[in-house]
């Protein structure tokens, strides 16, 4: 009798173990794996769409906007491969 009580015993420590070592990882895979979400350095009150011949020069020439501002606000834009119904910021600030 004794010696069935030690087997289970042993198989209980074994899996209250093997639980711990797994809750442990998945709680460090959650906290180790997460990505910090970027804040945006800017943020955009007005859009307008790209219409067929736009570029960025002339969008920004429209609303009255310096070149630097316009790319300022705008920081992920490739000026070369607008395409129709892009949007574009054309007024926004700095967080």
């Amino acid at each position: 009798m004794a010696k069935i009580t030690s087997h289970k015993s042993i198989f209980f420590n074994l899996v209250s173990i093997l639980f711990f070592v797994l809750m442990v990882s998945v709680v460090e895979s959650r906290v180790v794996g997460r990505v910090p979400k970027a804040e945006p350095d800017h943020l955009c009150d007005h859009v307008v769409g790209v219409k067929s011949g736009d570029t960025c020069f002339a969008t920004a020439q429209q609303f009255n906007l310096t070149i630097e501002s316009f790319r300022f606000i705008n920081p992920n834009l490739n000026c070369e491969a607008l395409f129709v119904s892009q949007w574009l910021c054309i007024a926004g600030n700095s967080t």
